[in-house]
């Protein structure tokens, strides 16, 4: 029996199609300009799909219930996310520290940019955060944190390197998310960005000299 806390977020069919992908592609764009304008409470599959010009029905075919509609929605922008984190942390060309300054420049930019969407989408995550689906995206942006940590500090022991990535990823999400909910300025983010890398540096040399 499926629980009624979790509903289905998987889309019911991948497209095969040109057409199809194209009414994929619509009603995705569709989604997020509804989720943008009405928020998570008023996004509705009847809304997503008058504003895609295409019947409830053939919305269906591909996304079982609104949630499916937000998760893929909310997928994409946690690959985008974890893209450009993994890319950053990996790229052996630089030190390590100056690899974690520019993620985090990175990622406030991102987080400012796209703040308006971000909201509406965390006001929706109730609607599918606990989901296997959901762990299974957020997955590798754990695996390259602890890689990295394991090339930052390659002489600390296992749970202090865990210690560290969690209190990076954790202070990355939620204090980008704070802060990008009031508009901000190009000087505002460089300033912030600055001082929040500052502090994942100090503290990584911290627990290097241990």
């Amino acid at each position: 029996m499926t629980d009624p806390k979790k509903p289905q977020i998987s889309q019911r069919k991948r497209p095969k199609q040109a057409r199809a992908n194209e009414l994929v592609s619509a009603v995705l764009e569709a989604a997020a300009q509804v989720l943008a304008k009405e928020g998570a409470q008023r996004f509705t599959t009847a809304r997503v799909a008058e504003r895609a010009g295409v019947s409830v029905g053939s919305l269906y075919q591909y996304f079982p219930n609104k949630a499916a509609i937000l998760f893929r929605l909310q997928s994409e922008e946690w690959r985008q996310t974890t893209d450009l984190l993994c890319a950053t942390l990996r790229d052996a060309r630089k030190p390590p520290l100056r690899r974690l300054r520019e993620l985090v420049h990175a990622f406030v930019r991102s987080e400012c940019e796209e703040a308006a969407m971000r909201v509406a989408l965390a006001d929706a995550a109730p609607l599918y955060r606990d989901a296997p689906e959901a762990e299974e995206v957020r997955a590798d942006s754990h695996v390259a944190f602890a890689d990295f940590m394991r090339e930052a500090l390659p002489k600390a022991s296992d749970a202090a390197r865990a210690t560290a990535s969690d209190l990076v990823i954790t202070t990355l999400s939620q204090v980008g998310k704070e802060f990008s909910e009031t508009p901000r300025s190009a000087d505002e983010i460089e300033t912030y960005a600055e001082a929040m890398a500052d502090m994942f540096c100090a503290y990584l040399r911290s627990l290097a000299r241990r």
